[in-house]
C-alpha cells in the first residue's frame, strides 16, 4: 500500500517539476519519502526540486542520501556535484563529477568531468 501511494506521489512530484513548480513538487515528494524512506528515485526527484527552489543544502542532503542508497546512480552524483559547486565545495564537487563520468561517460557529464581533471578516456589526468 505504501509503495503504491509513494509511486503516485512520485509521479505527481515529477509532473510538478515539468510544470516548473518545484516548491509544490518538494512538498509532494516529501510526502512520498515519508511513505517509503530511502527510496533512490524519490530522493533524486526531491533533490531536483530543492535545487530548483534554490535550497542547495537540502538538495545536497537529498542527493547524498540517494548516492548512499545507490552508489552507481550517475545522475545523483552529477547533481550532488552541482550542489557542491553552489555551496563552494569545489573539491567535493569534482569528486562527484568524476564519479558520474566514470559510471556513465557521456556528453552530459563531459564539461564538468574534464574541468575537474578527467580525460576523454575516463581516467584522471
Amino acid at each position: 500500500m505504501e509503495q503504491e501511494i509513494a509511486y503516485e506521489l512520485l509521479q505527481k512530484g515529477k509532473e510538478l517539476l515539468v510544470e516548473d513548480n518545484p516548491a509544490q513538487a518538494a512538498l509532494v515528494l516529501e510526502r512520498a519519502l515519508r511513505e517509503v524512506p530511502r527510496k533512490g528515485s524519490i530522493l533524486e526527484a526531491l533533490g531536483r526540486a530543492y535545487y530548483r527552489c534554490g535550497s542547495y543544502i537540502d538538495a545536497a542532503i537529498s542527493f547524498e542520501e540517494a548516492v548512499e542508497v545507490d552508489p552507481t546512480n550517475d545522475y545523483a552524483h552529477y547533481c550532488l556535484g552541482l550542489c557542491y559547486l553552489k555551496l563552494k565545495r569545489n573539491r567535493e564537487a569534482g569528486k562527484h563529477f568524476k564519479l558520474a563520468w566514470v559510471l556513465r561517460p557521456g556528453e552530459m557529464y563531459r564539461e564538468k568531468a574534464t574541468r575537474f581533471g578527467v580525460s576523454e578516456a575516463g581516467s584522471t589526468v
